[in-house]
């Protein structure tokens, strides 16, 4: 385990040339999950984060029907080893609506918390684990992936098969 003095930032790039690349790609970062955790997703509407998060929670082990949460806000699913909060923060409009879903209660010892459009609510995330940005290239998409903690080194290093 690294300490804040020794921490180095790392980033991955990762070519999806099909949906099938995204979903292979959320199971091996699930593999390589542990909570707390706080994933952040960019991209402009169609990149694929819904689809890389769904992947995700299904390799996690979520059974039942996994709902894109654009209208509710959050989604919850419980696994074994820990509650999964999917945020979609897209229509938020003012960040104080977040205090109306009671926004800062989610991120628990035992979360991985994944947020869309985490810019809709800058003023109360701290610092993310791994921030993943999709890119529309081609028919495909390229996600880039910096780690911003110690857990988020561990994960990329994981992903990357390091």
């Amino acid at each position: 385990m690294m300490n804040r003095d020794t921490l180095k930032l790392m980033d991955c790039v990762f070519d999806l040339p099909d949906e099938l690349a995204t979903e292979r790609l959320a199971r091996r970062c699930a593999a390589c999950l542990v909570s707390p955790l706080l994933l952040t997703f960019t991209g402009e509407i169609g990149a694929g984060k819904t689809t890389f998060i769904r992947a995700m929670l299904r390799a996690l082990g979520v059974s039942s029907a996994i709902k894109s949460p654009t209208f509710s806000l959050v989604e919850s699913y419980q696994i074994s080893s820990a509650h999964i909060h999917h945020f979609d923060l897209y229509r938020i409009h003012d960040q104080a609506e977040l205090e109306y879903i009671g926004f800062r209660d989610y991120f628990t010892n035992n979360a991985i918390c994944c947020i869309e459009w985490p810019e809709q609510a800058s003023h109360y995330l701290e610092t993310a684990d791994i921030g993943f940005t999709l890119v529309l290239k081609g028919a495909g998409r390229e996600l880039y992936a910096h780690a911003f903690s110690s857990a988020g080194i561990e994960i990329l290093s994981c992903l990357a098969g390091e």
